[in-house]
């Protein structure tokens, strides 16, 4: 996902990040992959597909409410053109239905559970694009190649490894690494 909004933000495009953990939208706006982050509240437990649903509505309504940075007292992130959708989460997929404009674009990145409940309703009548990714095929050599381009527009990519570990005994720690607070990325080192 951070990758993501590093290419977006090279390409011109205004980038808001939105994450249950506060470091993660922090990390993205203090280091120059998001113009705007928002933290998002954990939803509550819905008893109903409706309770959920007007959940998911009401999560997209705060991140289009979210001011962004510089902007007028007035001026919100409001309708976006486009959700890249990276967690595979089904109320995150849901919010990003909610969130898109009219004629806007879902891009179902993460992979989550095989079958969701979405609004289709909402998507169908206000012409929101879903469209699947299978996000690994065919991105490695553009990605390598971007990463080391020395494009002055992409933000410190060294930065998304927050955690090092060496030598074969440290596997282990690398992946318990990986879930932790303040890590973004553990890398591992073959010594």
């Amino acid at each position: 996902g951070l990758f993501l909004a590093a290419v977006g933000r090279s390409r011109g495009l205004r980038v808001v990040v939105a994450d249950l953990l506060e470091d993660r939208v922090r990390f993205a706006t203090m280091n120059g992959f998001a113009d705007k982050g928002v933290v998002v509240p954990s939803l509550p437990a819905a008893k109903t597909m409706d309770e959920k649903l007007q959940a998911s509505q009401d999560l997209a309504e705060q991140i289009k409410g979210a001011h962004v940075p510089g902007g007028g007292e007035d001026e919100k992130v409001g309708e976006v053109d486009a959700v890249f959708e990276c967690t595979g989460s089904e109320s995150a997929l849901q919010s990003a239905i909610y969130a898109c404009k009219p004629g806007g674009k879902v891009l179902m990145i993460g992979m989550g559970h095989a079958v969701q409940t979405l609004p289709i309703a909402a998507a169908a009548t206000r012409e929101v694009d879903l469209l699947g990714v299978f996000r690994y095929a065919g991105t490695y050599a553009d990605a390598v190649g971007l990463a080391g381009s020395g494009d002055p527009s992409l933000p410190d990519l060294q930065r998304l490894v927050t955690h090092k570990v060496r030598g074969g005994e440290s596997i282990e720690q690398a992946f318990k690494l990986s879930g932790t607070e303040g890590c973004i990325k553990a890398a591992f080192y073959w010594e």
